[in-house]
This record gives structure tokens, C-alpha cells and sequence, in this order.
């Protein structure tokens, strides 16, 4: 017997001790059991103890020998109180040996040496976060609980584990895999094109459809849809080389023209804009060159767009019948066969300037300026140095992209951890590239039959800069993001979110994780933002999160019966996250050695004298004796330096 209960205010007792407190353990943090006459007993977490009271919080209750969590039952007055026994802990924490469908995540720090055994259908069934300050210990948690999910004696060799790795920090953990394991295996894509350790990753850009393309080029407004739309049809078509092909283009341009044309707007702007069209846009039978025969005379149709000095264009009615020849009343169907999926960025570019010419939009500028700033970001992603992502050198379905991601072609067998090293690229485009793969890995799962028999996650470091609420609910009615975390688990889709800040993370992302493990979090404002959005998150727990040491963290969820105070093991191998060594880094001699020798080849030349990239510094050193010999004034003090350097006088 601890004691007596005295009060019951809500989930708290206060309990008069009947045990001198000099004589114990620290108590706060065990667990306590109220009972008496009844089948139930309620179990509490010590949260204060001075030398005659303790404050107990309830977490929950015993029945039938199972643990329910929950404060909605009270102790009697009458209960006898008492620190709970081991076989009463193992409801509350999990049995200590591992069996199968079981994986340890760490060892109690209230209860010395006690194994904290998660079921891994109650952890990994479900969203996660795993939340904490920089520094205290994020990725080494991560590595440590996925290490021994992997070393156990029956890892999942079917688990897929899709690593947005934001700093290429889990290589060095997880390179091991098929060492440890011949059944396991760990695949890394890079976005270092300049010195790549690894495949790089590309996405075929046919696979990108209307909602990917909206993202990649940044579209503002839903009405710039269509004309991706219309440029997702066309590029089948006009990468073709079929007569049908050429007659659909001849259409589409003769369309174009003739609005052009019947637009009502000045005979030079008419003839501008038409021959723009045809200079970029034209097939061997319909160009500017194209002859016009007429009884008499042959001209070419450029000649036919003569303006004259009254501002006319005498032959405007010729041209417009011209076109209507090219125009087809019955829109030409290209069979499937003669239809081009395997394109390239370019043919992408070319396909939505005719969807801008086919659109009309030239007719207003308003419209054309809107439409065509996704033209000129298409170009600036043709031109710049991430295209190399988007080019893709054999034609692939999307499953069959899928598979190629989890197949490891070193040990021709499947891969359990697929890891994306996105640091060698800017935020935005690391965010749509999350976003792409993401959603073609949810798009999979979720037409997949029989609903359900695979499983992705997808791990995303530094989430806070990828999983916000960004205007694609705006532009295309939903967040991949927030879709995944209200509807993967049902398709066999998990999140695991990974931040600093949990603040800036999508709220309805958060609101559908059941699992959190927080390591050190001591920002007030994440603090709050974890108290309001976390459930079961009490005073104490949240003050225990402000003093975690790095490798602590408190553990709440579905797979935690009660809040869980634990540290983990240190990962072995470790993540590449620590810090910046200064001791070693500000005392360490990095003087490059071409430095070196330059400095000791360089030449004595007098002070105030300027040596150029390439000049022989010898010779000027010579001229200068000769020109001071000349004028019987001696030479100055010569000091040596690195060609291209000037020296001032006097000397320094």
C-alpha cells in the first residue's frame, strides 16, 4: 500500500503516501493500480510525488486482462494503492519477448532495462510523424526502428519503403541491407548529375498526366488546364509520321490561320501573326512557300500576304479559301497504332504551341499571355539543367515504371527500400518530383486488384517543406498529400512524416497520422500546434518533450497503449546527420596544394606592377632590371606573388 486516496479532481488523484519517500526509488513516471472489490482496475501514471502526497493521472483500466486506455473511470475511495506488477506492465507496454508480427522500437527509461515491442500492424498499418528539433535525433530513429525491422528473424521481404531523403542522409544506414540479408535490398536514385554515386532519377515525361504537368509547370489557374489538356492530346499525334498525322496537323494549322484571318484586326497584325504561325508551324504541304495557282499566275502564299500602302491586303479572301482547302468537316481519328507515347520534353514544348495555336488563343492577348507563360516555363524546363530528370531512355507503362523502382538489377530481386537523395535540386521542383511519384504510386494501389495486396510507404524528410497546404486544392480540387492520408490506408498507402517543424505541415495531414514518436521539440508555437492537433497529449507530456535528451522521445498512438517515454538504440550503421565538427574543421590545415606550389613558384616583380592571367612573369621581372639599370635606380624591394594579383604602393 502506497497509501490512501484524499482527492479526485478529473483524471487527477492525489493519494496521502503511507511509506516513508526517503527510503524509495524516484517514482514519478511509474505506473500505479487502484483497486478494490470490483473486476476493473484503474491504472495511473505518477506525475508529482513530495515527501507526504503524490499526484496520480489516470491513463486508463484493466478488465478481463486487457488494458483499455482512457480516463473515464475513477477509483473509489476505498482502493487500495500499489505500484503496478510486471505481468500488469506487459498489458500496458507489450509482452518482452518478440514474436512474429512484433519489432521493438526501444527500452522504457521509467522502467530500467524494460523493451518497448511494437505490433507492427498497430504502427506501420497507419499514417506516422516523428517530430523533434534538429539535432535530437530524428533520422537515427528512423534508421534504429527500421534496422531492426529488417534484422528481426522474419523481415518483410514484400514491404516497400519509399525514402524522400532530403539531405542523402540514410545511404550509410541502410547500404548494408543485402549484406546483412541476401533477401533484403536497398536501391538509391540521386539528383547529382555532376558527380552521381548512384542511378539518376528520371521520370518519363509521357507518364505526367494533365495534374502532374499542372504542377511541374507551376499553373496558376484552373484555365490554364485545357490547354494541357489539348496538349496531352496532340503530342501522340504530331510525334507521328503517318498521312493521317500530316492531314490532322494541316487541320489544326489551317484552323488556326483562318481565325487568324476572319479576326477583324489590322491587315499587318493579321499578316504578322500569320506568317509567325506558319514559320514555326508547318508541314511539306502547308508552309509559307506553298504555291497558290491561280488562271494566269502562281504565287507563293507568303507573296498572297502582301500588305499596300492603304493598310490592305488585297488577297485576304484568296488566302481564307486557301486554308478552308486544308480544313476537314469530319475531325480525322488516328488509329492507335500510328499514335507516338514515347516522347521527349521537346515534342512535349511543340505539342502545346500548336494546342495555343489550335485553341485560337491568338486572337486575344489576354488569354494568349495567360496560356503561354506555361509555354515559356516549359521551354525554361526544356533549356535548363532539370530536364535530365524528365528524359527517360526506353518507352515504359506507369506499372512498368513502378516495378522498375523496386526491382534492384545488381542482385535481380526486389528492393525493400527504394531511397529518392533529393539534395542536389531546389525546393520546388524536389516538391513536385514528391508530389509526382507519389501520386503514381498511390494512382497504382489504388486500381490495383485485389484491393490491398500490396503495401507502399512513402518516408518524407524535412516534410514541412513538401506536405503543405498548397493551392493544388485551389487548381486541381485536392492535395496529393492530404488524399493519401484520408484514403491510402484502405489501398495499402502510409505516410511517414519527418519534420522540424510540425507547424508548417499540412493540418489535415497530421490529423490522420495515429502514430507519433517526439523527440526535443522546443519551439512554443509547434509546441501549441502539437497540443491542439495531437490527441491525448496532457500538460506532462508536453512538458517532458521540452527536455528530451537526443535519442529520447515520448511515443503516443494506436501502437502505444499509454504515452511512452523510451529512448532507442543507436542505429549501426548510422545515418550521415551529424553536425559539423568545428574543433576539427577550423584547425585543420585546407590550404589546397596548387596554392602551395603556385606561392613557391612565384616570381619576384617590383611593387605597384600588374601580372595578368598568362603573362610570362620572368620576362617582366627581366625588363624591370633592364629598365632600372637603364635610369641607374636601383630595383625596389621584390616581393613574391601569384600572377594576377596587384600591388599597391607603397609596399605593404
Amino acid at each position: 500500500m502506497l497509501g490512501k486516496i484524499e482527492e479526485i479532481i478529473d483524471n487527477s488523484v492525489t493519494v496521502k503516501l503511507s511509506i516513508n519517500i526517503n527510503e524509495q526509488p524516484s517514482l514519478v513516471n511509474y505506473h500505479v493500480i487502484f483497486e478494490d472489490d470490483t473486476e476493473k482496475k484503474v491504472v495511473g501514471e505518477i506525475a508529482n510525488v513530495n515527501q507526504t502526497t503524490m499526484i496520480v493521472t489516470i491513463v486508463g483500466e484493466i478488465t478481463k486482462g486487457r488494458f483499455i486506455s482512457g480516463g473515464g473511470t475513477k477509483p473509489s475511495f476505498k482502493s487500495n494503492v500499489r505500484l503496478i506488477k510486471s505481468e500488469e506492465l506487459e498489458l500496458l507496454f507489450g509482452r518482452q519477448e518478440l514474436t512474429k508480427g512484433f519489432t521493438n522500437f526501444g527500452t522504457s527509461n521509467v522502467y530500467e532495462g524494460y523493451k518497448i515491442n511494437v505490433s507492427i500492424n498497430d504502427f506501420f498499418n497507419t499514417h506516422f510523424s516523428i517530430l523533434g528539433n534538429s539535432g535530437s535525433g530524428k533520422s537515427s530513429c528512423v534508421a534504429s526502428i527500421l534496422q531492426k525491422l529488417f534484422r528481426s528473424n522474419t523481415p518483410p521481404t514484400n514491404s516497400a519503403f519509399f525514402f524522400f531523403d532530403a539531405y542523402g542522409e540514410y545511404t550509410n544506414a541502410f547500404k548494408e541491407l543485402h549484406i546483412n540479408n541476401p533477401a533484403l535490398n536497398y536501391k538509391t536514385y540521386t539528383t547529382n548529375t555532376v558527380e552521381p554515386d548512384s542511378e539518376i532519377l528520371r521520370i518519363p515525361i509521357w507518364l505526367l498526366d494533365v495534374d502532374d504537368l499542372a504542377l511541374l509547370l507551376d499553373a496558376t489557374t484552373p484555365s490554364q488546364l485545357p490547354i494541357i489538356e489539348k496538349t496531352l492530346k496532340l503530342v501522340p499525334i504530331l510525334t507521328g509520321t503517318s498521312e493521317n498525322v500530316s492531314k490532322r496537323k494541316n487541320d489544326i494549322i489551317a484552323r488556326a490561320l483562318q481565325d487568324i484571318m476572319l479576326s477583324g484586326a489590322e491587315s499587318t497584325k493579321i499578316r504578322d501573326q500569320v506568317i509567325g504561325v506558319l514559320t514555326r508551324f508547318n508541314t511539306t504541304t502547308l508552309n509559307l512557300q506553298t504555291q497558290i495557282v491561280q488562271p494566269g499566275y502562281t504565287r507563293t502564299l507568303k507573296q498572297c500576304l502582301f500588305v499596300d500602302k492603304t493598310g490592305k491586303m488585297q488577297e485576304m479572301e484568296l488566302v481564307v479559301e486557301f486554308f478552308r482547302g486544308y480544313i476537314i468537316d469530319d475531325e480525322i481519328e488516328v488509329p492507335e497504332e500510328e499514335l507516338n507515347y514515347f516522347y521527349t520534353l521537346q515534342d512535349l514544348e511543340e505539342a502545346m504551341e500548336f494546342a495555343l495555336v489550335s485553341e485560337g488563343v491568338l486572337k486575344s492577348d489576354k488569354v494568349y499571355e495567360t496560356a503561354n507563360i506555361m509555354n515559356v516555363r516549359l521551354h525554361s524546363l526544356v533549356t535548363g539543367e532539370n530536364a535530365i530528370y524528365f528524359t527517360y531512355p526506353t518507352y515504359v507503362t506507369r506499372s512498368q515504371y513502378i516495378d522498375s523502382l523496386l526491382w534492384d538489377q545488381r542482385t535481380n530481386s526486389r528492393a525493400q527500400i527504394i531511397n529518392f537523395n533529393i539534395n542536389y535540386i531546389d525546393d520546388r521542383i524536389a516538391k513536385v518530383i514528391t508530389k509526382i511519384v507519389s501520386r503514381m504510386l498511390f494512382n497504382k494501389l489504388s486500381t490495383l486488384k485485389p484491393r490491398g495486396s500490396e503495401a507502399y510507404h512513402v518516408v518524407i524528410e524535412e516534410a514541412h517543406r513538401y506536405v503543405r497546404h498548397d493551392r493544388d486544392i485551389e487548381l486541381l480540387g485536392y492535395n496529393i498529400f492530404e488524399r493519401i492520408s484520408k484514403e491510402g490506408r484502405k489501398y495499402g498507402m502510409f505516410l511517414g512524416l519527418i519534420t522540424q517543424r510540425p507547424s508548417e505541415l499540412s493540418d489535415t495531414c497530421v490529423s490522420q497520422c495515429s502514430n507519433f514518436i517526439i523527440l526535443r521539440t522546443i519551439h512554443p508555437v509547434d509546441l501549441k500546434y502539437i497540443k491542439e492537433m495531437v490527441p491525448n497529449v496532457s500538460t506532462e507530456i508536453m512538458l517532458q518533450m521540452k527536455n528530451l535528451k537526443p535519442g529520447n522521445c515520448v511515443a503516443f498512438g494506436s501502437a502505444f497503449k499509454v504515452p511512452t517515454v523510451m529512448y532507442f538504440d543507436m542505429p549501426n550503421p548510422q545515418p550521415l546527420s551529424d553536425n559539423v565538427d568545428l574543433a576539427d574543421v577550423w584547425y585543420r590545415d585546407n590550404t589546397p596544394k596548387h596554392l602551395i606550389q603556385d606561392m613557391n613558384a612565384a616570381q619576384p616583380v617590383q611593387q605597384g606592377t600588374y601580372i595578368q592571367q598568362g603573362q610570362d612573369v620572368n620576362q617582366i621581372m627581366q625588363q624591370q632590371i633592364a629598365a632600372a639599370q637603364q635610369t641607374t635606380q636601383p630595383v625596389q624591394q621584390a616581393q613574391p606573388v601569384q600572377q594576377g594579383t596587384y600591388i599597391q604602393q607603397p609596399a605593404q
